[in-house]
């Protein structure tokens, strides 16, 4: 036999609507980027002024890489812009040519 106890707490039963629910995601449209975020995420280019200010100073490859603690085959390809330094590298640039990185490293937009 089976003993039934009335309900301390009774709270209705939630009605079952017919409506399917939605997610925000499904109800706002999609946002459009601004000009200014579609510039964000265009690819860049970076370049920069290494060979110029290294011979400015009237060194060689292989002395700025010694002074800067990496090979010159490193240094050759950052000139050449078919690699990009690290950012510690770059600030190592920064202070073996005493100008700031910005001075010497310029992001451009792929054409």
């Amino acid at each position: 036999m089976r003993l039934s106890f009335p309900p301390i707490f009774s709270f209705p039963r939630p009605k079952k609507s017919p409506c399917v629910m939605e997610s925000r995601l499904d109800i706002q449209p999609l946002r459009r980027y601004s000009d200014l975020e579609s510039s964000l995420y265009m690819d860049h280019i970076i370049t920069n002024r290494i060979k110029e200010l290294r011979t400015a100073l009237g060194w060689t490859q292989e002395q700025l890489a010694q002074a800067a603690g990496v090979s010159r085959q490193s240094i050759n390809s950052i000139e050449r812009n078919r690699y990009v330094p690290s950012l510690e590298l770059a600030l190592i640039f920064a202070r073996l040519f005493a100008c700031p990185a910005d001075q010497i490293f310029h992001l451009e937009n792929k054409q």
